[in-house]
Formats: C-alpha cells, sequence, structure tokens
C-alpha cells in the first residue's frame, strides 16, 4: 500500500475496514435479454423506465424485448446536467415507473443513478462501455460548470448484466480511452482515501486483465476474448473503486470534466499517467504492485508500453481545454486535492502536472 494509506504491515499486525457493496453481477456473451429479464422478474418490475442514448435505442430495444416498458428515455448528456436529471425524475414519475434500464455507457448510467437518487427506484444496469460507473455508489451532477458528486446507497444498481458482445461495435478509439478509465481506477484506488489491502488486489487483478484484454480489443475489435478481459478487469476496477473513492486523479478529471466539459473516458485517459508519475515516487508499494502486474520495471513503465500499443489519447488540448483555462484549472483541482495524497500538491507541482496533461509532454 501508499505511504499515506498504510494502516496494515507496519509490525503491529494487519488492520483495515473494508466495504463491499450489496450487489448482484451477471457476465455471459450473448446473454444481456436474458439476464435483464431475470433481473427485472426478480424485482418484481411492472414498468420499467429505459434510459438510452439515441445511438442505443436498437440495442436497447432488443435486450428489453421481454419487459413491460413504460417509457423509453433517451435525452442522455455527459457529466449529467441538473436540468436533465430533472426532467428525466419528472418523466419517471409522470409514467409511474417501478424501476430503471440504463443500456450505455457512463453517462447513460449516471441519468439512471440521478433519477434513482430522487425516486428510490432500483436499476439494472447494462453496460455498453468500460467506464465502471454501474459498480459503484457515486453519483455526479453538473449545474453552472461545477461537477458535484457525492455517495447513496440508492443509486447503485441492484444488478449488473454484462454482456461482452455488446461491446464489438464499440469504436476502438473510444474502446481505448474507456479501458484507460478503467485503469484509472485500478490506480487510484491504491492511495485513494479508503484505500485497503483488498481494494489493492481486486485493482492488481484489473490492471494485469485490462493489460491483456486492451491490446487484444486493438488488435481484433471483433473478437470476444479481449473484450471479455477487458470487461471482467473494468469491472474489478470499479469495485476497487468503490470501496477506496476518489483519488487525484478522479478529483482532476470531475473538475476539468464538469468545469470544461471535457469528454470523460478521453480525459482519463490523458491525465492518468501524469498522476501516476506524480504519486509513485512516495508511493513505493503501489508502485511495485502495479508494475508486477503490468510485467514491468516500475508502474509508469508497464502503463506508457501499454499506451503505446493502444495509441491512447496524449494531451487534454486536443479535447477543448484552452491555454488560458490552465491557471484557474489548476485552482479549482488545488481545492479538491484528497487529504494525505502521497505526493504534496499544494504547490506549483499541481499546475506543472496539468500544464504537462495539456501539452502532452513525457510524464517524469
Amino acid at each position: 500500500m501508499t505511504k499515506s494509506r498504510a494502516k496494515f504491515n507496519r509490525g503491529d499486525g494487519m488492520r483495515f475496514v473494508h466495504t463491499t457493496l450489496p450487489q448482484r453481477v451477471r457476465f455471459a456473451s450473448g446473454g444481456a435479454a436474458a439476464g435483464v429479464r431475470e433481473e427485472a422478474e426478480r424485482l418484481d418490475a411492472r414498468r420499467v423506465m429505459v434510459i438510452a442514448a439515441d445511438a442505443e435505442r436498437a440495442l436497447a430495444d432488443e435486450v428489453a424485448a421481454d419487459l413491460s416498458v413504460a417509457l423509453l428515455y433517451d435525452e442522455v448528456l455527459m457529466h449529467v446536467p441538473v436540468e436533465v436529471a430533472e426532467r428525466a425524475r419528472a418523466a419517471a414519475v409522470a409514467n409511474r415507473a417501478d424501476a430503471i434500464l440504463s443500456v450505455g455507457g457512463g453517462s447513460t448510467t449516471g441519468l439512471a443513478k440521478a433519477v434513482a437518487l430522487t425516486t428510490g427506484l432500483p436499476i439494472i444496469a447494462v453496460p455498453t462501455t468500460y467506464a465502471g460507473s454501474e459498480a459503484t455508489d457515486v453519483w455526479g451532477l453538473t449545474e453552472n460548470a461545477v461537477k458535484t458528486t457525492g455517495r447513496d446507497p440508492r443509486v447503485l444498481p441492484a444488478a449488473i448484466v454484462y454482456d461482452p458482445s455488446l461491446m464489438l461495435t464499440l469504436p476502438g478509439e473510444l474502446s481505448v480511452a474507456s479501458g484507460l478509465n478503467a485503469l484509472a481506477h485500478c490506480v487510484d484506488s491504491l492511495w485513494a482515501p479508503h484505500a485497503d489491502p483488498i481494494n489493492a488486489a481486486l485493482a492488481t487483478e484489473g490492471v494485469r486483465a485490462l493489460n491483456i484484454g486492451l491490446p487484444e480489443v486493438a488488435r481484433d475489435p471483433s473478437g470476444l476474448t479481449g473484450r471479455e478481459y477487458a470487461l471482467y478487469g473494468a469491472y474489478l476496477a470499479a469495485v476497487a473503486f468503490a470501496s477506496a473513492g476518489s483519488g487525484l486523479h478522479h478529483k482532476i478529471c470531475h473538475v476539468l470534466g464538469g468545469k470544461y466539459n471535457l469528454p470523460h473516458a478521453q480525459t482519463h485517459a490523458v491525465v492518468l499517467p501524469y498522476v501516476l508519475a506524480f504519486n509513485a515516487p512516495n508511493a513505493p508499494e503501489a508502485d511495485r504492485r502495479l508494475a508486477s502486474a503490468f510485467g514491468a520495471d516500475t508502474a509508469l513503465a508497464g502503463l506508457q508500453a501499454l499506451r503505446a500499443r493502444l495509441d491512447a489519447p496524449t494531451a487534454l488540448r486536443d479535447y477543448g481545454l484552452a491555454e488560458e483555462d490552465l491557471p484557474d484549472a489548476a485552482e479549482a483541482v488545488r481545492r479538491s486535492v484528497p487529504e494525505g495524497n502521497p505526493t504534496d500538491a499544494a504547490g506549483d507541482n499541481l499546475a506543472a502536472l496539468i500544464r504537462a496533461a495539456w501539452e502532452g509532454s513525457e510524464p517524469a
């Protein structure tokens, strides 16, 4: 574990507190429709609100074919604007929905969570990316360019139906960015506020699986093997993150995403190596674990080798962050730095990290 979070193996025995969230998980290629039907039956859902973006409409229709659907809601936007959440909540109430089926990526799951937060409706999540939101009790809403997050048991999906075959149509570029977002969950879980040895075990196996799966996805986007490894790794990453909480990486990405409306997955993919380079020197146990999972001498070397194989996103300036926004961005992030981060982020080094990620320079 990291220097800042080590609460075990200090000569006084292993001591930690770990939270495991209650949730059913189904994982089977080609099993989405059958799995959704069985989970809806378990919930006795008779008026299901299906949330899916317009691009996922045909897939949502297929997955929900055996359900009693009360409405299909397709106004899905990144970072879940408050006004969108309010309209979705009103639609759920007006149509007397008794459950939610979300079919899509993190933005879709996020909107389902926003509805569940105020209505208490149970969610069945069918992910189509590697975002991982489906395995956490974290919600996020954006208002006036500020993204607010919180935790609430009401937003944790009652069930996840993972079907790797649904990932086959996910474009290669987005598969890479989304997969690196999942990898960021693993890395951040090693020094986040509630990091513990169980989080570390999940995160390490998640890195190993993603390191196998993502290059295979890039090599053969139509093959199931890489998709299965990547989705399995993404789930482990999300479970680790759900327990460990948001570390420096996620704080940076949430601030930048909400404030400047940057694309979620690509922002995570760009920022990750800079946070790893920033924290690893003061988190030797985390560095050792990650290096072993990558099969590399150091964590950063392993991550960069993977990123090179994937032709990963490299610079925030490519995704809409303007240079003149960097000082304000650094100050906004500084206010969100989690207590006990392995490397002190109170000085100019945080601004340097964000500038380097904006430029796409070599992390060091």
